[in-house]
């Protein structure tokens, strides 16, 4: 078989999963939006402490970047915000099994905040832009998901926490704590999931 002819196939089985998705009925994306927030959960949990921080380094950033590009905007979003609610109200999902509102207002509160932005982000650009499908702007969209959509919020949560224990951070030690520890580990996942979704998502319709 010829190096064109795989390609074909290849190409044709991704017009295929992502056309499938794109039709499929609401009962179905609900439930692979709980799939993909349940996922984001149990990567939640393999975490490693920081010792002059109080936000752990997790895996769960590996599956929001991932859900734009399997899920597309709405589901995307639907899935993190899914994964947020159902936290809240008690699904024991959050970073070491937390769970409750309480938690959203602690220091790693922001950074959930932030999942549902770079999920719908990622899967507006993949649905809408068919040119970002392709491996080189993948990377690009997914360094902007997760380096802005989700450290925003995920800095002004951890600054507003701090500042209600009495702990008033600068600028400097802000990023030493909530966005420096993380970079190497993020860009490992970005790797990984952009190299993912170009594998999966068609690069023209």
């Amino acid at each position: 078989m010829s190096i064109n002819s795989n390609i074909n196939k290849i190409h044709e089985m991704q017009v295929s999963w992502y056309n499938w998705r794109n039709n499929a009925n609401t009962i179905t994306m609900v439930g692979l939006s709980f799939l993909v927030a349940c996922f984001t959960g149990l990567l939640a949990q393999v975490s490693i402490a920081i010792p002059w921080s109080p936000v752990l380094i997790t895996f769960q950033t590996f599956a929001v970047l991932l859900a734009g590009s399997f899920l597309g905007e709405k589901w995307g979003g639907f899935s993190m915000l899914l994964y947020a609610v159902l936290g809240i109200i008690g699904m024991p999902w959050f970073t070491n099994m937390e769970h409750g509102l309480a938690w959203i207002f602690s220091a790693s509160g922001g950074y959930i905040v932030g999942f549902i932005f770079a999920a719908t982000f990622l899967g507006y650009m993949f649905d809408h832009v068919s040119t970002s499908r392709k491996p080189i702007q993948t990377v690009i969209l997914m360094l902007l998901a997760n380096f802005v959509m989700i450290y925003i919020p995920g800095l002004v949560g951890l600054y507003t926490f701090m500042a209600s224990t009495g702990k008033i951070l600068t600028i400097s030690q802000l990023l030493l704590t909530g966005l420096v520890p993380f970079i190497i580990g993020d860009l490992l996942k970005i790797a990984l999931a952009s190299s993912i979704s170009t594998s999966i998502l068609p690069k023209e319709e």
